[in-house]
């Protein structure tokens, strides 16, 4: 049986590293998505799919038009996709942060689920890792437009497990407090880098959940430090 994977945000920090593990595993199929890639793959089975903006159904409607339906194959879809703010208290985040916040990380993971999951009930089934936050049910201080719509993102993680069990479908998220990235190294500086999760070992990670996505649908994995 064929298994397809599917990545959005490959071009990122995160979806770099974990990219960089999966196109070395037994996927038949892999599809990549971002809004650009700084590098061309020449990897027969790879294809690079340049996208839009997320949060509006129409770009992700036309982005899986892309995918060929296999009716015997089984898809693995993992989003990197979201954003962060913060800095602010409650009584200094504006509504115009909030909701650019739940549309970068509900909304284009929610068009993302609904369009997988019809995908998914033509073929024989497979699974979705999302990526939420640490901060989601764990709240910090001003971290509330980040943390609330990261909480919400749970809350489709859980519902797509219940909703998809009909259709053979595993949802699962992973919750990261902090990975290794050029940006977040810039931005703590002081930090212990040694403790922080790199990406690759998030992709072996994910890569895990993947195989074993029969016994994991519904569960977030909280990823706070590693150990030295």
């Amino acid at each position: 049986m064929k298994k397809n994977l599917l990545v959005f945000g490959a071009n990122g920090e995160l979806g770099t590293g974990v990219t960089s593990v999966l196109t070395k595993k037994d996927f038949d199929n892999i599809y990549l998505f971002d809004f650009k890639f700084d590098q061309v793959s020449n990897q027969g089975n790879i294809k690079q799919i340049v996208v839009s903006d997320l949060s509006l159904e129409e770009n992700v409607r036309n982005a899986f038009k892309l995918i060929p339906l296999e009716n015997d194959s089984r898809y693995f879809l993992f989003s990197t996709i979201g954003g962060f703010f913060g800095g602010k208290k409650i009584w200094e985040t504006s509504q115009e942060d909030l909701m650019r916040m739940i549309n970068m990380n509900l909304i284009t993971n929610f068009n993302l689920a609904k369009h997988f999951a019809e995908l998914v009930t033509k073929a024989v089934g497979g699974a979705i890792i999302f990526t939420s936050a640490y901060t989601a049910n764990n709240p910090e201080e001003n971290k509330f437009a980040y943390g609330m719509s990261k909480a919400a993102l749970s809350y489709l993680v859980k519902a797509l497990a219940i909703e998809g069990e009909n259709i053979k479908l595993s949802s699962m998220a992973i919750a990261p407090y902090i990975l290794d990235t050029k940006a977040n190294r810039n931005w703590m500086s002081n930090s212990n880098f040694d403790k922080w999760i790199k990406p690759e070992e998030v992709g072996e990670l994910i890569y895990d959940m993947f195989s074993n996505f029969r016994i994991n649908s519904g569960n977030i994995l909280e990823l706070r430090i590693r150990l030295i």
